[in-house]
């Protein structure tokens, strides 16, 4: 009878261990508004524009090939 109590004991403070360990998450919304900022660099023209070149020295007879 007396192992059964401590054991019951025991089991009691462990479980209020476990219980008091467990983590706990907080989502808040922030104060500031959330801001992005992008560093986009677009080369599409100039792409565009060497390969028209490109095309205009290949297209001619310069004896590149």
């Amino acid at each position: 009878m007396r192992k059964a109590v401590i054991m019951i004991v025991m089991f009691t403070g462990y479980a209020a261990v476990l219980l008091a360990c467990t983590p706990t998450v907080k989502v808040e919304v922030p104060d500031k508004p959330i801001t992005i900022n992008l560093n986009v660099k677009i080369e599409h023209e100039i792409r565009i524009k060497v390969e028209k070149d490109l095309d205009h020295v290949l297209s001619q007879d310069s004896g590149l090939f």
